[in-house]
């Protein structure tokens, strides 16, 4: 199935590897969104689990495995182009992931991999919404239960 202007959304995942006080980004090599910084994901497979899309993505963009932990969030994107049609459509199901270990080292659909100071969230030009996700995760790594998050009213 094509990505872009695809027939139907596309299922991908993410995983927010958290360790300590950092957290584990990706600048995009890619559309859309190319060159901001986001978790590590990608699309699901036929016949793969989440789980297992979510390791092998991570695995495959950054070179680093973890323990991967509850769902954080579900989250959908759709980029629309200059006629309104959506240009790409993705449901995306983004998982908490602990322990990293292995080798950062990015592939072709990274353009950078870094473990970065939530702290600092704010110096890196982030994918729409990630901020409230990162926190969501590390309140669920923390034993909390945070409500939903809730994205803001699209503005079409």
């Amino acid at each position: 199935m094509a990505r872009e202007y695809p027939e139907l959304p596309v299922v991908a995942v993410g995983v927010v590897l958290l360790d300590g006080d950092r957290v584990l980004l990706v600048q995009r090599a890619r559309p859309p969104g190319a060159g901001r910084w986001t978790v590590p994901g990608g699309a699901v497979a036929v016949g793969e689990t989440l789980r297992e899309a979510a390791a092998r993505e991570l695995l495959e963009e950054t070179g680093v495995a973890c323990a991967l932990g509850p769902v954080v969030e579900v989250l959908e994107r759709v980029v629309r182009d200059e006629s309104g049609r959506p240009r790409w459509h993705y449901v995306i199901i983004d998982f908490l992931g602990t322990h990293p270990v292995g080798r950062l080292s990015p592939s072709s659909d990274a353009a950078c991999a870094r473990f970065v100071p939530v702290a600092e969230l704010a110096d890196y030009e982030t994918t729409d919404g990630l901020a409230p996700v990162i926190d969501r995760a590390r309140e669920l790594l923390d034993g909390k239960t945070p409500p939903p998050y809730e994205p803001p009213p699209a503005t079409d």
